[in-house]
């Protein structure tokens, strides 16, 4: 069973990106990949927004639990999600990428 994080109420969504963040930042500093992540991720950025703000827009799925604050049409936790997940992504592969 998984615990109910939704005691954080309408900080849900935001807490779990701040802990995945938190995480992904970690293997990238380990990894000394900081820098050649942030360019990936602002190259995917773009892309990843307008397909957010498509998605969100058509009714493809609804964010429950978050804060209600949107941001050029999406909500500020999308934003963050939008760098946490390539940045993780990215920390995992260069940390195995490093081990070789």
């Amino acid at each position: 069973m998984l615990p109910d994080i939704g005691v954080f109420g309408p900080y849900t969504y935001l807490v779990t990106e701040v802990v995945f963040g938190t995480v992904a930042l970690g293997l990238l500093w380990r990894a000394d990949a900081l820098r050649s992540a942030a360019r990936t991720i602002a190259v995917l950025y773009p892309v990843a927004y307008v397909w957010d703000w498509y998605t969100l827009k058509v009714g493809v799925f609804a964010i429950k639990l978050r804060t209600g604050v949107d941001f050029l049409g999406i909500p500020i936790e999308e934003h963050i999600f939008i760098v946490v997940v390539p940045a993780f992504v990215l920390g995992i592969h260069e940390i195995l990428r490093n081990r070789d």
